[in-house]
C-alpha cells in the first residue's frame, strides 16, 4: 500500500478550506484517509496552516510521498528540514541536540518573516482605510460647499424681498413704540 500526504478539500463552493492528511493513494480525494495532519485555509493572508510537524515526519520517514502542493506547504511549515536533518542524525552527520537546534533556528527565523508579512498586510490595510476615510472627507466639503451656495442663492433671491419687508418693519416697530408710551 503506498501512501500520499495530500489535501482534502473541505468548506463551501468558493471558499476552500483543507485537511493535510496521510491517505492511501488508491482512495479518493476526499474519501477515507488514515490520518489528519493539519490544516491549510488559503484565504487569509497569509494563508493559515497548522500542521502536526513531528506526525508528517513520521509519515515521511515511513515512506509516504507528498504531492506537490502537499510538499509546499511541509516545506513552509520545516517538516521537510525536520526530516531532512533525522536522515543526518540517523547517518551520525549531525546529533539529535544539533538537528533540534538548526530546527529552531529555522522556525525562528520562518516565524519573523511571517510576522514581517502580517504587519505589512495590517499597514497597507490600515492605508486604505485611511484614503478612502480622505476621499470621504472631500466628498462630504464639497457637498457642504454646494448646499452653502444653494443657500447663498437662495438667499439671494429671497433677499430683494426680505428688503421691502424689512423698511416697513422699523416703521411698525416704531408705531408699536409710540402705541405703548402712551
Amino acid at each position: 500500500m503506498s501512501v500520499k500526504i495530500r489535501l482534502q478539500r473541505h468548506g463551501k463552493k468558493g471558499k476552500p478550506f483543507y485537511w493535510i492528511v496521510a491517505a492511501d493513494a488508491r482512495a479518493k480525494r476526499d474519501g477515507r484517509y488514515l490520518e489528519k495532519l493539519g490544516t491549510y485555509n488559503p484565504n487569509t493572508n497569509p494563508a493559515t496552516v497548522n500542521l502536526d510537524i513531528d506526525g508528517a515526519v513520521k509519515w515521511l520517514q515511513d515512506g509516504a510521498q507528498p504531492t506537490d502542493t502537499a510538499k509546499t506547504i511541509l516545506s513552509y511549515k520545516g517538516a521537510m528540514l525536520k526530516n531532512h536533518l533525522v536522515v543526518g542524525v540517523r547517518k551520525g552527520a549531525l546529533t539529535e541536540e544539533q538537528a533540534e537546534e538548526k530546527f529552531q533556528a529555522w522556525v525562528d527565523q520562518k516565524a519573523g518573516k511571517v510576522a514581517s508579512k502580517e504587519e505589512t498586510v495590517a499597514k497597507a490595510k490600515l492605508d486604505v482605510k485611511a484614503k478612502a476615510l480622505e476621499a470621504e472627507k472631500a466628498v462630504n466639503e464639497a457637498r457642504v460647499a454646494a448646499a452653502i451656495e444653494e443657500v447663498v442663492e437662495e438667499v439671494a433671491e429671497v433677499a430683494p424681498e426680505a428688503e421691502v419687508v424689512a423698511e416697513a418693519a422699523p416703521e411698525a416697530t416704531e408705531e408699536k413704540k409710540e402705541d405703548s408710551a402712551e
